[in-house]
């Protein structure tokens, strides 16, 4: 999918590419102030580790990253704080600033250059991108067709379509195409939001993500499994295995002499925290996607049997549920909706409530717990990658397979 993207009139263009350079001067020196210096220099040494070797390329995409994306303890940014002190600002300037606040990383292919603009296809979101250089038309210099941009890109508000690179952007030749693929291949799996910006995205990802499920739920006869850790990996290899077969059957020629590509290794390996478990809950939600959570046996003999409240191994299961951020509402939502006769006994146990009931104040009691939750849009668990990226993984040729990469969400653990 293509932006159709409007230019607009070019000196009002240019001389707001030109306020942009002065106003991102301004900003980086505000950043680099000593009122940030607390935060800016542990990302800075993180990055250059033992040695203390961080090239400027690298520098410069910490320091930006910091200036557009890092949350500071009152949830602002530095963009916020610097409009917040600049009275003197019109309500463009404004605009642009504030609007820089949701950059677009990605990884480029160079379409074309137009002028002083490149035309870019973002191999992450499918969607091209008019850019310019707030330094004129020399940044592009050596940048040729075909060659791909790792960069990072602001809106100009004021401009619709147009883009302005920020930062450091580092440039790669078309000869780099495989291992350029891989990378994107990558990042859209181990970040969707950004292959989402794209709405297409979002809707074919939502339709792959209920075909995966059906045929997950048809594969191993639920959407919930309760295993131990080296059985949901066998489920989950021999689940993926499957899946990798009726694809190739729908396609006989994209097996080579009788073999099919990447069934010699495990598909599916879960991290330490999980592999120690006693259990692991799987559950394949159709809204929340497949999931992984620790020790969820024990939560659900907690369930079945509130008398299990009496040990504290059981309870303090279920305390590291609703207290970890990284596990969502979905499997305490699944239990009490499985146990409705017992959940109150449970949750007045843990809360030290006899007046709890779940009918009540369950949903509150999430909300409060997990306000991350509800605060975002639902997002589909399966990212599904462009024609052109998967053009680029199959050596240049045109994929034959599906181009959804089926992504299950990172494991939730207590």
């Amino acid at each position: 999918m293509a932006v159709v993207v409007q230019s607009g009139d070019e000196a009002s263009l240019r001389g707001l590419i030109e306020r942009s350079s002065e106003l991102k001067g301004e900003l980086v020196v505000f950043a680099q102030g000593t009122r940030f210096d607390r935060w800016l220099t542990p990302l800075l040494l993180e990055a250059a580790g033992p040695e203390r070797r961080l090239d400027e390329g690298e520098a410069i995409r910490i320091t930006d990253n910091f200036i557009l994306r890092y949350r500071l303890p009152d949830g602002s940014t530095v963009v916020d704080r610097f409009v917040a002190g600049r009275r003197d600002l019109s309500e463009v300037d404004r605009e642009m600033l504030l609007g820089w606040r949701d950059p677009v990383e990605g990884i480029f292919e160079v379409r074309r250059k137009d002028g002083d603009a490149v035309v870019l296809l973002n191999l992450v979101d499918d969607l091209e991108y008019r850019t310019y250089s707030n330094v004129g038309r020399a940044a592009f210099r050596g940048v040729s067709k075909g060659g791909f941009l790792l960069a990072c890109l602001v809106p100009v508000h004021s401009a619709d379509g147009t883009w302005l690179i920020s930062g450091a952007m580092s440039y790669y030749p078309k000869s780099s195409a495989t291992e350029i693929a891989r990378a994107a291949l990558q990042l859209a799996t181990s970040h969707p939001e950004l292959v989402f910006r794209n709405p297409e995205k979002i809707d074919q990802g939502w339709e792959s993500m209920r075909e995966d499920r059906a045929a997950f739920v048809e594969f191993c006869g639920n959407d919930e499994l309760v295993l131990p850790p080296a059985e949901v990996e066998d489920r989950l290899n021999a689940y993926y295995r499957h899946r990798q077969e009726a694809a190739v059957a729908e396609h006989p020629g994209r097996a080579r002499d009788g073999r099919l590509p990447g069934l010699d290794f495990p598909a599916f390996e879960l991290p330490r925290e999980l592999a120690d478990s006693d259990t692991v809950g799987v559950i394949y939600d159709e809204v929340d996607g497949l999931n992984f959570y620790a020790d969820y046996g024990m939560l659900r003999d907690l369930f079945a049997d509130p008398a299990l409240a009496g040990r504290r191994q059981h309870l303090d299961v279920l305390r590291a549920y609703l207290r970890e951020e990284s596990i969502a509402p979905l499997p305490i939502r699944r239990l009490a909706a499985a146990h409705p006769e017992t959940v109150d006994a449970v949750f007045r146990k843990l809360l030290r409530k006899p007046g709890f009931t779940w009918s009540e104040h369950g949903e509150a009691l999430l909300r409060r717990r997990k306000p991350w939750y509800y605060a975002q849009e639902p997002r589909p668990g399966v990212s599904v990658i462009g024609e052109r990226l998967g053009e680029l993984a199959a050596g240049g040729r045109r994929p034959k397979l599906s181009r959804a990469r089926r992504v299950p969400r990172q494991p939730d653990h207590p």
